[in-house]
């Protein structure tokens, strides 16, 4: 066994597709302007739904990113993977060619793949068979291809490409398992985060548990109504500490740890207990106290059970006086794999910027839930310390402590 110190992880690039914006300079915008993205679904027919809002991106251009192969060979949620990737590339200042020269890993989380492009060969197997199905279509069904389309775009060969299917937590895991890599020295440069595109199968399963909101997403509001569903990606460029500074890149932030863990406890109900024990686990694993946490980034979808359930593990951790708790899902809706994912950019932004976004569409805290959620608008704050919360169906949750990066700080063993 080496006796080299483990590397230290920085965050050296971000790329967001997001129904708030594009790009990390479009995304911190709508971040701090507390814009909402819902609006009615097009994407899908939505006739005979009562209401079908949600939080759909409406200026996304795949061939503004995607150069080494037809657009057309992939599905909507791959087309956001490689162009998150591609902008975090070129946020990280970062050549292609020494990209392509190095080790590298690949890590996207997703909970549904190219489920919208399923939904197409499913309806045209029942109205006009099977042999009618597009073969262009079926071939972008694996999600495999949601890191392995990245690889090829970015011509990668010293890579692993690997694609999470850990639902809702899947971005924070994927993130997690860049830092292991990074930090171990197994690679010098990983491209982690999640992806997902809106597909009526997602929408109609919500619907059909009563959670989707009939207008706007309201998480820790006593009169919030589910969640709206929404899509996009995020993707952040890591490496190590001595990398970042021997190339001069720019740090937004640091990785300071992660927890992960899976209850089964229930297929859609979360756990209380389960979810702050991973609290606790990502807590440990940084080396941080509950108290020096300046807000945490919840998974916070605005359904009844998960905002009461989130909040009150987040007290057995931190006590009565919990840190600011937000969730940007009021802005963005849910967007499934690649929700911890823009929540993480969205921390890595917070600490670069000083403030603290917001949770819009705030009227009045649900005493259940009692926390300051930071209604309606971002606030300046001197960050040092953020969590963020990935809770997923199946008693999948991920947690993931980011930290400012100090230049005078001793490093870290």
């Amino acid at each position: 066994m080496s006796d080299k110190p483990a590397n230290r992880v920085v965050i050296t690039g971000l790329g967001a597709v997001s129904s708030i914006g594009q790009g990390a300079v479009e995304f911190l915008a709508g971040l701090r302007s507390g814009r909402s993205a819902a609006k009615p679904i097009t994407a899908f027919d939505t006739t005979g739904f009562e209401h079908a809002n949600g939080c759909e991106i409406s200026d996304f251009e795949p061939t503004d990113w995607i150069r080494n192969f037809d657009v057309e060979e992939l599905g909507r949620a791959s087309q956001f993977s490689v162009a998150a990737s591609r902008m975090a590339v070129a946020d990280a200042a970062l050549e292609e060619a020494d990209l392509r020269a190095h080790r590298c890993l690949i890590s996207i989380g997703t909970t549904d793949g190219e489920s919208r492009d399923l939904d197409q060969l499913v309806e045209t197997e029942v109205k006009a068979g099977p042999e009618r199905m597009d073969r262009t279509v079926a071939a972008r069904i694996p999600a495999g291809r949601l890191s392995a389309a990245v690889a090829r775009e970015l011509r990668l060969t010293r890579v692993e490409a690997v694609t999470l299917p850990t639902a809702c937590a899947a971005g924070n895991y994927a993130i997690g398992y860049g830092y292991d890599a990074i930090r171990s020295g197994e690679v010098e440069f990983a491209l982690c985060g999640g992806a997902d595109a809106l597909c009526r199968k997602t929408f109609t399963g919500f619907y059909r548990l009563g959670t989707i909101a009939p207008e706007r997403c309201q998480p820790f509001d006593v009169d919030r109504k589910g969640i709206l569903t929404g899509e996009g990606a995020g993707v952040l460029l890591l490496e190590s500490l001595e990398s970042a500074l021997a190339r001069g890149a720019h740090i937004y932030a640091e990785i300071l740890g992660y927890g992960l863990n899976c209850d089964a406890y229930h297929p859609v109900a979360p756990n209380q207990d389960s979810v702050a024990r991973c609290m606790q686990r990502a807590l440990d694993n940084a080396g941080v106290k509950p108290v020096q946490v300046d807000f945490i980034s919840a998974h916070g979808t605005g359904t009844k059970a998960n905002d009461v359930t989130e909040a009150g593990a987040i007290r057995q951790v931190f006590g009565e006086q919990p840190p600011r708790t937000i969730s940007i899902k009021s802005m963005i809706g849910h967007s499934m794999g690649a929700a911890s994912a823009l929540a993480s950019i969205a921390c890595a932004l917070a600490i670069e910027e000083g403030f603290i976004p917001p949770t819009i569409n705030h009227v009045t805290t649900d005493p259940e839930c009692n926390v300051d959620c930071v209604p309606n608008e971002a606030v300046d704050a001197d960050l040092r310390v953020v969590q963020n919360n990935g809770l997923a169906f199946g008693g999948n949750n991920s947690v993931v402590i980011y930290g400012k990066y100090e230049a005078s700080e001793a490093a870290r063993l």
